[in-house]
């Protein structure tokens, strides 16, 4: 038991070491931008008033009454079937 416990927890290791070997060859370079004049655009928005409030109500909900079986009979259901 122990044995199939150390190779379950060794084995993806191993296999996550070996599936690749990156190595960054080259380094990044961003390029020199230059931003002169130009405008930003400009909007005219008309939102819709929303009014937010809070209220007190009743609910009336049902009663329900559970009635477990003194001695059930029969297989139990697993899930398995």
């Amino acid at each position: 038991m122990k044995r199939i416990i150390i190779t379950s927890l060794i084995a993806p290791l191993a296999i996550g070491l070996a599936a690749c070997d990156v190595d960054q060859t080259k380094e990044a370079e961003l390029p020199e931008v230059e931003v002169k004049g130009g405008q930003a655009p400009e909007f005219d928005v008309e939102t819709a008033e929303v009014e937010v409030g809070t209220e007190e109500k009743t609910i009336e909900v049902p009663d329900v009454d559970v009635k477990m079986p003194g001695d059930a009979k029969g297989t139990p259901v697993t899930g398995d079937e």
